[in-house]
């Protein structure tokens, strides 16, 4: 398919996918390997099932 055939939507989605696999490439994940501490991912078990039971944050 060539750029002149695309909708609009293709082309920002095909913009928005190169982008995306740009900036990983430039910075790639800071916290690759680390591990996460338990306390923080106990926070973050706890702040998720609140969110699926609909409490709201502001």
């Amino acid at each position: 398919m060539q750029v002149k055939d695309m909708t609009v939507e293709q082309l920002s989605d095909l913009i928005r996918h190169i982008v995306e696999q740009c900036l990983d490439e430039y910075f790639g994940d800071p916290d690759e390997g680390k591990e996460i501490k338990a306390e923080v991912k106990q926070q973050l078990i706890e702040q998720m099932q609140r969110r699926e039971a609909g409490e709201r944050y502001f």
